[in-house]
């Protein structure tokens, strides 16, 4: 058996308008009139964002959890401050737990020493002056030969005396440029 033929035959499209024609219309689109506005869209047609669904509900269950975490917290601190009073409000002694056997001394501040008056009425000589440092020339045979060969002069100075000590008594007393302190540390000779 065949189909029925009942089916309307499919409208025919309306030929399409010349292209001149479809310049014109769109210039008069273009040329509108500048004293009136251009209409505004209706409402319906604004196209507005969708809310995220699920959103107050997760808002509302972290601001829950916020506040039960906050009761929980100042619970605590009721708790341990009566832990620490006692139940008649009285301070109550507690012993810090330490972990190891080792005390370790907590680094507080120390300020500057400001004294009211000196210790000590006038201030302590310095030891170790030109005189004090060169105590004598040394006049051996050997001693003396450094003399006409090297332009050498020997001293015996002091024990604790170092180079700089002994270049500056040097050059204070006798009034030369030092070159060169060479030490002997037997006895503490310079060379």
């Amino acid at each position: 058996m065949a189909p029925k033929k009942d089916a309307k035959p499919a409208a025919k499209k309306a030929p399409a308008a010349a292209p001149e024609a479809r310049k014109d219309v769109d210039k008069k689109k273009k040329k509108a009139d500048p004293a009136k506005p251009a209409a505004p869209k209706p409402a319906a047609l604004k196209r507005t964002k969708k809310p995220k669904p699920n959103l107050a509900p997760r808002l509302k269950r972290k601001q829950l959890k916020d506040r039960v975490r906050q009761l929980a917290i100042n619970k605590a601190l009721k708790v341990s401050k009566k832990v620490i009073k006692g139940p008649e409000g009285e301070r109550k002694r507690t012993r810090k737990i330490r972990p190891t056997v080792h005390f370790k001394r907590p680094r507080t501040y120390r300020p500057r020493r400001k004294p009211r008056f000196p210790r000590k009425s006038i201030p302590s000589r310095n030891r170790m002056d030109a005189y004090n440092v060169i105590q004598y020339p040394l006049t051996t045979e050997a001693a003396m030969k450094k003399i006409e060969d090297n332009n050498t002069l020997v001293f015996v100075v002091h024990l604790k005396a170092n180079k700089y000590h002994v270049k500056a008594a040097v050059k204070k007393l006798y009034e030369v440029e030092v070159a060169k302190v060479n030490t002997l540390d037997g006895s503490k000779q310079i060379l």
